[in-house]
């Protein structure tokens, strides 16, 4: 409709503007396409072990943090204890439902870590858990 208006104002120079303004966005479109397809394919090449190790090491470092185990001068204000179950809870799940797929050689540094993050939990909360309860007890038993 614009450049309609454009050819009948004797203004074909401005359709050509309009055209070339909207170029870019789909070249744009297109290369952000181009870099997900890209991301498909890398990650179609990262095995399965890889992927839950890593995921694990996210969800780790961010149960860490929110527990305050950070090394910064603010982890008193990053602590988060309702954040860390939440975490250390989803961690105790994947650890547990992965290991048999992903083998002891991979599992037992995932069951450590988790182990060690329950009980720095247990550490920092003012309110004991009744064994059994606390974060991820659900899927690995009462950790004392």
């Amino acid at each position: 409709m614009q450049s309609e208006q454009n050819n009948r104002e004797g203004a074909p120079d401005a359709a050509v503007e309009s055209a070339a303004e909207t170029a870019p966005e789909a070249s744009s479109a297109d290369g952000l396409q181009q870099a997900v397809d890209q991301q498909a394919r890398d990650i179609s090449e990262v095995p399965a072990v890889e992927l839950i190790n890593t995921v694990s090491v996210h969800l780790m470092s961010a149960a860490a943090v929110k527990t305050g185990l950070a090394e910064d001068d603010e982890a008193a204000a990053m602590k988060d204890l309702d954040e860390a179950r939440k975490l250390i809870t989803a961690l105790a799940g994947l650890v547990t439902a992965a290991a048999p797929e992903v083998g002891s050689q991979h599992a037992m540094p995932l069951r450590d870590g988790l182990r060690s993050l329950q009980l720095a939990f247990r550490e920092e909360s003012s309110v004991a858990d009744a064994p059994g309860q606390g974060p991820g007890e659900k899927w690995t038993g009462p950790v004392n």
